[in-house]
């Protein structure tokens, strides 16, 4: 495996996908303060958003990603 592939892989879970996501600037400066003040990425809070979206959106699917392995 070359250096850029292990670069590309570190720090991500196998089979998952990715999504570019654009933010007002507002909104992600919320979304900064709250990681920060979680202590945790910004790319967690918006997994956890997404998360409790989907669980209010379609309860009986319940919470899929971590079903999901």
């Amino acid at each position: 495996m070359t250096k850029k592939n292990q670069k590309e892989k570190k720090g991500r879970v196998a089979g998952m996908p990715r999504a570019l996501v654009s933010f007002p600037p507002e909104l992600y400066k919320t979304l900064e303060e709250l990681a920060k003040k979680k202590k945790v990425s910004i790319a967690w809070v918006v997994r956890e958003a997404a998360e409790q979206y989907v669980s209010a959106e379609w309860p009986l699917f319940g919470n899929i990603s971590r079903e999901v392995k």
